[in-house]
């Protein structure tokens, strides 16, 4: 063999062992996350902290529940290994994994899981029997298992002093509500050790602040804005986006008073130019939502009518005498909820109606965000539906079933859907391995920090 043959060898081998290293999962190193939000309880049943998406993803580091859900939406065993419903969905029996433990050392106890649900859910009957969690419910409940999967829903071991202990793939090591949370690899997790030794969470950063640290080096992963999210592309950033999966809508403080006061609410929803909304504002990101589930989950989303109409508007409010002022309330925290708010009250205004923006904390009308509670159907609808102060079922059913409740859902005009908008992430060249799933949860379990080649 030449000379010049055989460096050309040595160095094509050098250079196909370096990609399979670098493909090859590593152990050891700190990621470092930034985000927006600022909570002020790690508890994931703590119901002072509104339920959102980042929420849920930092629950996953610590916590587990007993049923996960797949990338299809179906229920699959967590720290529970099976499940068995009695004839009728009354009663519910999880039989717990052995051989579990929580991060202080005491093992996953059937007893241990039991209170956690009841912690979460006052208003369930649940109980231990032998090894196995048991709930029982007066009305039959055949969403049970993704119920269960909700991040809420996570097993929890609370301290006298009310610290929680969770079973998840990171332990607590310092926790400064709303500004930083550090967490370390749990050495003996029942589903192996992470491939990274610890993570850093700096809270309340701002979108600015998010993307200067990442471009500086100082943070791995970030969030992004569903309206940042073409720009962030656009700009080179390794970017993931889920389906839609956070419910941009309009929701007012109680229940319509009057027949006039329900068709006043009907011009506010016939007012809104969506397109033009989500074109300017938005910067092309999410769907138009004429419904409170998106067509991922239910598959009729698309029916829900979306186009702005004020001929039909101003025709329905010429049939109302007295037109009251409704304010507007906005969270000022929120970058992009003041000017959606100022957009929305001038086309309330072209149809006929007057509403003042403000950020007080009661208002007659809110723009607010839901993240979607699961990516079961029905599971998801009765969790809108409470947040509205509705009741629903969770009765499952035919799609036509599914459709027919949230019509009645949106017949009484407690809520206005506007948009449904995806989680979107971006991350540095040296984060590997890291699984967005189509509800906007991440999970980092199994992630691992590379030479930050991409």
């Amino acid at each position: 063999m030449r000379l010049f043959e055989w460096r050309c060898l040595v160095i094509s081998s050098l250079l196909l062992s370096a990609a399979v290293a670098e493909t090859r999962p590593q152990y050891g190193g700190t990621l470092h996350i930034a985000m927006q939000s600022a909570p002020t309880t790690l508890d994931p049943a703590d119901a002072s902290q509104p339920a959102s998406i980042a929420r849920g993803n930092l629950t996953l580091l610590m916590f587990e529940t007993l049923v996960t859900m797949d990338e299809n939406g179906r229920p699959r065993p967590a720290l529970a290994a099976s499940w068995v419903a009695s004839p009728g969905n009354h009663r519910w029996q999880f039989r717990l994994r052995h051989g579990i433990k929580f991060h202080d050392g005491t093992p996953l106890t059937a007893e241990a899981g039991a209170a956690s649900l009841r912690a979460a859910n006052p208003t369930w009957n649940v109980s231990a029997d032998g090894d196995s969690v048991v709930i029982e419910r007066e009305a039959a409940d055949p969403e049970m298992p993704a119920e269960l999967a909700m991040p809420r829903n996570a097993i929890v071991k609370r301290s006298s002093s009310g610290q929680p202990s969770g079973t998840g793939p990171f332990h607590i090591v310092d926790w400064q509500p709303g500004k930083k949370l550090t967490l370390a690899a749990e050495e003996s997790h029942w589903r192996g050790r992470p491939f990274l030794d610890g993570i850093e969470v700096e809270m309340g950063k701002s979108y600015r602040d998010q993307m200067t640290a990442l471009e500086l080096g100082k943070t791995d992963w970030v969030e992004v804005p569903a309206e940042q999210a073409h720009r962030a592309s656009l700009e080179g950033r390794r970017l993931a986006s889920s389906a839609p999966v956070e419910l941009l809508a309009l929701l007012f403080a109680r229940e319509a008073a009057s027949p006039e006061e329900k068709m006043l609410r009907e011009v506010l929803a016939l007012s809104i130019d969506r397109s033009s909304i989500r074109s300017v504002l938005l910067q092309g990101a999410g769907q138009p939502a004429g419904g409170v589930l998106p067509d991922w989950i239910s598959g009729y989303g698309f029916v829900f009518p979306t186009d702005a109409d004020l001929p039909l508007a101003r025709h329905e409010r010429d049939q109302v005498r007295k037109v009251p002022v409704w304010t507007l309330g906005y969270d000022a925290s929120d970058p992009i909820a003041r000017v959606l708010a100022e957009r929305i009250a001038l086309n309330a205004k072209d149809g006929g109606l007057s509403l003042q923006p403000t950020t007080a904390a009661t208002a007659d009308v809110r723009v607010v965000r839901v993240a979607l509670a699961s990516a079961a159907p029905w599971v998801a609808l009765a969790d809108i539906a409470a947040l509205s102060g509705l009741s629903s079922t969770k009765e499952g059913g035919s799609a036509e079933d599914l459709y027919s409740a949230e019509q009645a859902l949106l017949a009484t005009e407690r809520i206005i859907p506007l948009f449904h908008l995806p989680a979107a992430y971006a991350a540095s060249a040296q984060l590997k391995n890291w699984n967005l799933r189509p509800d906007g949860s991440c999970s980092l379990a199994d992630a691992w920090l590379g030479s930050g080649k991409p």
